[in-house]
């Protein structure tokens, strides 16, 4: 309870005055399959404004996402909760959520990019979104395929990776990356070997992109996530840690405000 009260209370603080408006919104990817996804902006705000896409967890779409994009709209961003699953396909126990992401994960990943770029297209068409100032973060999945997104050379002013999968089988190439890159990671994540934290960075230094690699000392997968406690938590893999998390969005902040400036 403490800590979903804490989780509430960061959402909340940025602007008591806030006028959140908030809805679901379908749209399809380049082969007419229907997706999901989730705005919610500050009617208060004038003008455009940043936009800032979320892509969710293994499990796709759901309330965590949400709540996060509920965040955002009170820093004064339109937030976009991505749906790279399709419509209705919300996985989980955490067999089926595996099977869903490997479906994503695996090969050369152009289904993951490809379902990605239609969540930046529809991201674009909101009407207060200025499509000149875009970025992107996911947490778990959503941080694999903003990284992706990162490698595959799209628009974007940054992306964010929390606790995501750093490994790929499509590098980035010298040059490829227009985003600024930022990783923020748990040191002591099973899921993400030395081997492959220290391939991403071998990767970002050849690619020459603009990156930041960031690790918080007793923080396992999912550190971020407040429902990761108690029954629903995985001890020693996935747990939520509450001064990562809080030190790790305070970051975000401020690259997001470098990158729009």
């Amino acid at each position: 309870m403490k800590t979903f009260i804490a989780f509430t209370l960061l959402a909340l603080a940025p602007n008591a005055h806030a006028k959140i408006v908030e809805k679901n919104v379908d749209y399809k990817d380049a082969n007419g399959v229907v997706l999901e996804g989730f705005v919610a902006y500050d009617d208060a705000k004038h003008g455009k404004l940043p936009g800032v896409m979320i892509v969710h967890e293994w499990t796709g779409l759901g309330d965590y996402v949400k709540e996060r994009a509920r965040m955002l709209a009170k820093l004064g961003y339109v937030a976009f909760g991505a749906d790279i699953y399709g419509k209705g396909i919300r996985p989980t126990a955490p067999k089926e959520a595996g099977e869903v992401a490997t479906k994503y994960k695996a090969g050369d990943r152009a289904r993951l990019r490809a379902r990605a770029f239609a969540g930046l297209d529809e991201l674009k068409k909101q009407p207060k979104v200025d499509p000149s100032r875009l970025a992107a973060l996911g947490y778990c999945f959503g941080g694999t395929t903003v990284l992706e997104l990162a490698r595959a050379g799209a628009d974007l002013r940054g992306v964010a990776s929390f606790h995501g999968g750093l490994e790929t089988n499509t590098p980035a190439e010298a040059g490829s990356v227009k985003a600024k890159v930022v990783a923020f990671h748990g040191a002591e994540d099973p899921t993400m070997s030395a081997e492959v934290v220290k391939g991403f960075g071998d990767e970002m230094r050849k690619a020459k992109a603009d990156w930041t690699f960031t690790e918080y000392s007793g923080a396992f997968h999912s550190f971020t996530n407040p429902h990761a406690v108690g029954k629903d938590a995985m001890p020693g893999m996935a747990e939520y840690n509450a001064a990562a998390d809080q030190r790790s969005w305070a970051s975000l902040q401020s690259f997001l405000q470098e990158w729009f400036k």
